[in-house]
């Protein structure tokens, strides 16, 4: 019988200071994230000094205790797998050095995962992977359409030339008046409304999948300012819904013509926009009718979380990358293949 696998994760790329155990890059053994959305919420967004000190005082904590749910010493593990990038560069390297440490104390490989692979990871986490994927990646900070073709193999397709989605609903929201996170607000409120502001749909070139919503987000701004300075009411539920059925629609639309270009066989969702149940639903509904196998984790493994970096740690593990004690932060890390740092 073959050795069962246990690595351990750790996430502290933003404001959510996470640790995970990870059996056989497939079963979460332990998962323990400390958030601190009650403690940004009074800035209305992620202040880096403070998540990185935030961090300082939750790391350890975290590893003990996800050692401690998994009933496992460190001796037993395998491997630890940090995220080295993107993100804060503050909080990454709480991250980072506290898994430097960790690994040289107990004897341990290290090794770097970038924080989009591990979204796209916490797929496998539900179901396992059929190649070649797409993978639509929504978050704060990135929305990317990802083409796999192999495990570790990520060759990128379309990408955001201005604002990521989540930001964009970050921004709108807070023109809103809707307290932070703003996304989860917008998503609220579009489910609510009874009817909808029409907003623009950027589609770009005709054979372009990228994406911008910079313009949609000016649009909304403008929007309020003059319906306000006209003497009207504002109504935040129609504009929230009106903003989110442009987001989901051009999104939606933009997977769904290069899952059918591309021939491939599973279409999975990433990322903490993941989580928002109106794009969720458009995806679920426009691949079940052209009958392609669709996915998304839970909610609970959309947003920040360690699992998924020991997910995606757990494969470049079983494929022989490994990193060493120089590793640093790499806030702008881009996303490429393992496959050629072998």
């Amino acid at each position: 019988m073959e050795k069962d696998i246990y690595i351990l994760g750790i996430e502290t790329s933003c404001d959510e200071t996470a640790a995970s155990v990870v059996k056989n890059g497939k079963e979460i053994v332990s998962n323990v994230v400390a958030s601190q959305i009650m403690s940004q919420k009074r800035f209305g967004g992620v202040v880096p000094e403070i998540a990185s000190r935030h961090h300082v005082e939750q790391i350890t904590i975290v590893i003990e205790e996800a050692l401690a749910v998994a009933g496992l010493t460190p001796k037993e593990l395998d491997a630890v797998a940090v995220t080295e990038g993107p993100g804060l560069i503050g909080a990454l390297l709480i991250g980072i050095n506290a898994a430097k440490a960790f690994a040289f104390a107990n004897g341990l490989p290290i090794i770097g995962v970038h924080h989009i692979a591990g979204h796209i990871y916490a797929n496998m986490l539900m179901q396992p992977m059929e190649f070649p994927l797409l993978a639509i990646i929504v978050s704060g900070g990135h929305t990317e359409l990802v083409l796999m073709e192999e495990h570790g193999a990520f060759t990128l397709i379309g990408e955001t030339r201005d604002d990521a989605a989540g930001e964009a609903y970050d921004k709108v929201a807070r023109v809103l008046g809707l307290p932070y996170p703003g996304g989860p607000q917008i998503d609220k409120l579009a489910a609510e409304s009874d009817g909808q502001v029409e907003f623009p749909r950027a589609w770009l070139e005709p054979d372009s999948y990228d994406f911008s919503f910079s313009g949609l987000k000016s649009s909304v701004i403008n929007y309020k300012h003059n319906l306000e300075q006209r003497g009207g009411k504002v109504n935040p539920a129609h504009i929230a819904a009106g903003f989110q059925a442009s987001v989901v629609e051009v999104l939606t639309t933009k997977a769904l013509k290069a899952a059918k270009e591309f021939q491939v066989k599973q279409v999975i969702a990433a990322g903490g926009v993941a989580a928002n149940k109106g794009l969720r639903a458009s995806l679920e509904e426009a691949f079940h009718q052209e009958e392609i196998p669709f996915y998304v984790p839970p909610i609970s493994l959309c947003t920040d979380n360690a699992a998924m970096i020991a997910a995606a740690g757990s494969a470049m593990f079983l494929d022989g990358i490994r990193g060493n004690l120089a590793m640093n932060g790499k806030p702008g890390m881009p996303l490429v293949s393992w496959k050629s740092e072998k």
